[in-house]
C-alpha cells in the first residue's frame, strides 16, 4: 500500500521527503515529472522505493491518456487537486493489489524509456550526419 501526500506545488518550495511533479495544466495534464512545472501537484512520499512505485503509476495513466477524460475548460484544460486525488488514488490501489506484476510491468516501461531514449539519440546523429553531407555538398 502507498502513503503519499498530494498537493498544489507552489514554485519555490523545497521538500525534504522524496516526492515528483506532476503537470496539472494543458493537453499534457497527469505528466509526471522530477523537475518541477510551473503549474503542477507535488505528490510526497515517505520513500524513494514509493516514489519509484507511483512515478511509474502516474507515467502509466499519463501515458494512456487516463486523464483525458477528467479535464475541463475550453481553452486551457486542467485538473482539479479533489478530482486527481481521488481518480490517483483510487487508480493507486487498483494498479498496486498486483504488487508482483506491477514490478514486472515497471521494468518493463523502464527498458522501454531507455530503448525510446536511445533511438532518439540515434536519430538526432543520423540527421547531423545528413546536414554535414548536404552541407559539404552543396558548398564544394
Amino acid at each position: 500500500m502507498l502513503h503519499f501526500l498530494i498537493k498544489t506545488h507552489k514554485p519555490g518550495t523545497n521538500y525534504k521527503q522524496p516526492h515528483f511533479f506532476i503537470l496539472n495544466k494543458g493537453r499534457n495534464s497527469g505528466k509526471p515529472q522530477k523537475e518541477s512545472f510551473t503549474n503542477s501537484f507535488v505528490i510526497i512520499c515517505k520513500t524513494e522505493a514509493e516514489v519509484e512505485d507511483s512515478f511509474w503509476i502516474a507515467f502509466s495513466l499519463w501515458k494512456s491518456k487516463f486523464w483525458h477524460q477528467h479535464l475541463i475548460g475550453s481553452v486551457i484544460p486542467f485538473i482539479h487537486l479533489a478530482e486527481f486525488q481521488k481518480e490517483f488514488i483510487s487508480k493507486s490501489t487498483q494498479l498496486m493489489q498486483e504488487h508482483e506484476e506491477h514490478q514486472k510491468n515497471i521494468e518493463a516501461l523502464k527498458l522501454l524509456e531507455q530503448q525510446e531514449k536511445r533511438f532518439n539519440q540515434n536519430i538526432n546523429l543520423i540527421n547531423d550526419l545528413r546536414k554535414v553531407i548536404l552541407y559539404r555538398y552543396c558548398n564544394k
